[in-house]
C-alpha cells in the first residue's frame, strides 16, 4: 500500500479550566493526522495532542511525523516506526487502522475482530474545585442519566474526604472512581477511606505514585475496593510487575503507542486476572473513537475528553447522558462537523 502522510494543527478550548493534582488546563493543541490510500483514495485520520506530563509539545510532534513520512518515502510499507513518542505512534496508527477498515467497508472494531457495542456506558469527570462546586457539577450529571462519575482529588486528604462526601451526596445512586493522580500515600488513601461511610466508591485509580510499590501493596491488601493502575503500565512487559499492587489497567492509546497495541495489552491484562479500563486525554471525539472500538474489552470505559471541550470539532459519539453511541459506520464513524453539514 501506498500511503500519503498529512497532518494539521488546531486549538482545542476546554468548556471551563480542568483542574487535577498536577495542574490546571484551559486549552491544549491538538494535531490532525491523516494517511491518504494513494491508490484507492481512502483517507483515516487520527489525532495527538500535546502533554506536559508526556513531554510531548507541537514541535516534537511535527517534527516526528515528518520523520514518519521520510521513512515511508524509502519503504515498502507504513509500519509506524516504535521510536518515536507513543501518542504520535498512536495517532498514526489510528489513520492507518481506519484507511483499512474503510477499505474493507467496515468499522474499525470489526477489522480488529471485535463487536462494536451499541451503547457504551462511561464515566463523567469532575474536576477538583471546592466541595460545594463539584458537588452541583455531579448533580448536573446525574441528572442527565450519568451513572459512574470519576472524581479527581489531591494530596489534601480532609479536603478529600469533603469532596467525596458533597459529591455522593450531590448524586445519590451514581458510583464513584476515585483518581488522586498519584497524589496520595498509602496513609492518606487508608484514611480516606476509613472517613467515607456509605460512600458508594467502585475503584481507586492511580492512587499512590507509580514508584510507591510497597504503598501500593499495602494499600490493597487493606481494602477490598478495586485499584486501577494508570500511569504504572504502558506495555505488556509492566504487567507482571503489577503483581499484588493493583486489580485492573488503565489502558490509553497515547500511552501504549497505538490501537493494536492497546488491544493486545488487553487480552494480556484480561489473561493475567485483571479488568481493563479504557481511558483517554482532553481531546476531541476523534481521539476518543479509537478506544470506543475496543469497549467491548473493558470493564470501564473513561472517554469523556471530548465532553470537556467547549467545542468538539469531531461530532458522532454523543456522550452527555453517559453512554457514547458509535454510529457503526465504516472506519471510526467520526465525522468533523463541516463535513455533516457538507454531507446534509
Amino acid at each position: 500500500m501506498t500511503v500519503t502522510l498529512t497532518w494539521e494543527m488546531s486549538t482545542l478550548e476546554l468548556a471551563r479550566p480542568f483542574r487535577i493534582s498536577r495542574g490546571v488546563m484551559s486549552e491544549r493543541a491538538a494535531v490532525t493526522v491523516t494517511v491518504t490510500d494513494v491508490e484507492t483514495g481512502i483517507a483515516g485520520r487520527g489525532e495527538v495532542v500535546t502533554s506536559v506530563y508526556a513531554a510531548l509539545d507541537m514541535h516534537t510532534i511535527t517534527a516526528q511525523l515528518r520523520t514518519v513520512r521520510d521513512r515511508w518515502a524509502d519503504a515498502d510499507s507504513v509500519a509506524v516506526p516504535r521510536d518515536i513518542h507513543p501518542a504520535v505512534a498512536a495517532a498514526v496508527e489510528s489513520a492507518i487502522a481506519e484507511v483499512h477498515a474503510r477499505g474493507e467497508g467496515q468499522s474499525v472494531a470489526a477489522h480488529l475482530g471485535l463487536p462494536l457495542l451499541g451503547e457504551v456506558p462511561i464515566s463523567r469527570t469532575v474536576g477538583i474545585a471546592a466541595p460545594h462546586a463539584m458537588a452541583v457539577e455531579a448533580a448536573y450529571l446525574s441528572r442527565t442519566g450519568v451513572r459512574v462519575i470519576k472524581v479527581k482529588t489531591d494530596a489534601d486528604a480532609d479536603e478529600s474526604i469533603r469532596r467525596l462526601v458533597a459529591v455522593a451526596a450531590a448524586a445519590p445512586g451514581v458510583d464513584l472512581i476515585v483518581d488522586p493522580n498519584e497524589a496520595w500515600t498509602a496513609t492518606a488513601a487508608l484514611n480516606v477511606l476509613e472517613n467515607l461511610h456509605g460512600v458508594p466508591i467502585v475503584a481507586l485509580e492511580q492512587p499512590l505514585r507509580a514508584q510507591d510499590r510497597h504503598g501500593a501493596r499495602e494499600l490493597r491488601s487493606r481494602t477490598d475496593i478495586p485499584v486501577i493502575a494508570d500511569e504504572s503500565v504502558a506495555s505488556p512487559a509492566d504487567l507482571d510487575r503489577l503483581d499484588g499492587m493493583a486489580d485492573a489497567v488503565n489502558i490509553k492509546l497515547p500511552k501504549c503507542g497505538g490501537i493494536y497495541q492497546a488491544r493486545h495489552l488487553a487480552a494480556q491484562a484480561r489473561d493475567r486476572g485483571l479488568d481493563v479500563m479504557l481511558g483517554c486525554l482532553v481531546s476531541s471525539s476523534l481521539s476518543i473513537a479509537p478506544a470506543v472500538h475496543l469497549a467491548a474489552l473493558a470493564r470501564w470505559c473513561d472517554l469523556d475528553g471530548h465532553l470537556l471541550l467547549a467545542h468538539d470539532p469531531w461530532t458522532g459519539l454523543g456522550g452527555e447522558d453517559g453512554a457514547l453511541r458509535p454510529s457503526g459506520a465504516a472506519g471510526f464513524g467520526v465525522h468533523r462537523h463541516a463535513e455533516v453539514e457538507v454531507h446534509r
